[in-house]
């Protein structure tokens, strides 16, 4: 693992020239799955930290900027958001803010990999809470078999994914999003995790042309997040039936301990620098 003099290096082709650092105080754990290699290391400034082969997958201190957007934004613009289910997302922050939500009645995690429910189960209880709610069913499977056991099921997919190598490439493929399509009940919607405008305008393009040949609505929201690669992220959101997802119809509780996400916030996210903007219309 990338560790250096006292500090996790994130060096990665898909962000060449770039790196992200953390100090690193001691790590709790390296592991290697079926899948892809593990880490947890505590940082000196930002928390316990989650590592995928080698890419940072959440810190402590900013994970709810990307939990609550991956699962709100979705949620939120669907008006009658029933049954929900969550592609990856093992470490069970996407499920604990789903849950969050009144209108919610059932949500079920897919992920592949045991071993990253098994950490954060043990490293990280803020995030993995989740997975104790009454709500949430949680199914150790690949995606793309669930999905096609389960046609017209769910009103809302969230896919909360790695970066697309490895065992999540396959996720961002036009043939999942096709699988999701058939997934979904009419007037479904999905969210998935889409990238930086900033480093990866192509990948974006490619994903948003393939998903307006699927989806009868589609549009980019992002997220601020310090320690992913540009210090932004991006969703894909997509809707079976025509639908403003950049206008929220589902409220959450007042009392449902959100730090990132309202709906104003829900609005502008939708809201993109001009270069991105022009880019997706010219599309």
């Amino acid at each position: 693992m990338p560790i250096v003099d006292g500090w996790f290096i994130e060096k990665n082709d898909l962000w060449p020239g770039y790196a992200n650092s953390l100090k690193v105080k001691e790590v709790l754990f390296e592991g290697k799955s079926d899948y892809q290699d593990v880490m947890v290391f505590d940082s000196e400034t930002f928390g316990r930290v989650l590592i995928l082969d080698g890419v940072i997958q959440f810190t402590e201190k900013d994970e709810f900027s990307y939990q609550e957007m991956i699962a709100h934004l979705p949620i939120a613009a669907h008006p009658n958001p029933e049954r929900v289910l969550v592609i990856g997302g093992g470490d069970g922050g996407v499920i604990r803010e789903a849950a969050k939500h009144d209108k919610v009645k059932s949500v079920v995690l897919c992920e592949i990999d045991q071993m990253v429910i098994d950490t954060s189960k043990k490293y990280f209880p803020s995030m993995s809470v989740g997975f104790d709610h009454p709500k949430v069913t949680v199914e150790v499977k690949d995606g793309f078999k669930y999905l096609d056991d389960h046609p017209d099921t769910f009103d809302v997919i969230v896919v909360d994914s790695t970066d697309p190598v490895g065992p999540a490439e396959a996720l961002f493929e036009e043939s999942f999003f096709r699988k999701m399509h058939k997934s979904l009940r009419q007037g479904g919607v999905i969210c998935t995790q889409a990238e930086s405008v900033w480093l990866h305008l192509d990948i974006i393009a490619r994903l948003y042309k393939s998903c307006k040949t699927i989806y009868d609505s589609v549009q980019y929201a992002f997220t601020t997040i310090p320690t992913y690669p540009s210090g932004q992220i991006g969703f894909m959101i997509c809707s079976k039936g025509e639908n403003n997802l950049a206008e929220p119809k589902t409220q959450l509780p007042a009392d449902a301990n959100v730090r990132y996400y309202n709906e104003n916030v829900h609005r502008a996210a939708f809201v993109l620098p001009k270069f991105a903007a022009d880019h997706f219309a010219s599309l």
